[in-house]
């Protein structure tokens, strides 16, 4: 069984493109197809949390329901992302390597560090 200390990026990709192959589906997989459901599947994300207290929010880092919906919408979005990535050949390790030197730049520790606020 995968878990993440010994699965590669490139190997979910892989897991991807193959689920994608094995259908035929890479005449749906566009860029706009693929941004489009990366939007919706993190609204349904999203959607389990809408009218959750925090304190019931929190019912997420345990065992349960909610959890076991949450990990399954995650899924969803990153699958998403990684065919998103396959398409346009992203080097996902590049990219945010490089989106994370840019937002060290953007909000220094210094006067960012425990609170947050837009530039």
């Amino acid at each position: 069984m995968a878990d993440d200390r010994t699965t590669t990026v490139a190997e979910l990709r892989e897991l991807v493109r193959a689920f994608v192959a094995e259908r035929r589906w890479e005449k749906y997989h566009t860029p706009r197809n693929l941004a489009a459901s990366v939007a919706v599947e993190a609204g349904e994300l999203l959607e389990l949390f809408q009218w959750l207290t925090p304190e019931e929010a929190e019912a997420a880092r345990r065992e349960g329901p909610l959890r076991a919906q949450v990990a399954d919408e995650v899924a969803d979005v990153l699958a998403y992302v990684l065919a998103l990535a396959n398409v346009l050949e992203l080097d996902l390790a590049r990219v945010l390597e490089q989106k994370f030197a840019k937002n060290r730049q953007k909000y220094p520790p210094e006067e960012y560090r425990g609170r947050y606020s837009r530039p």
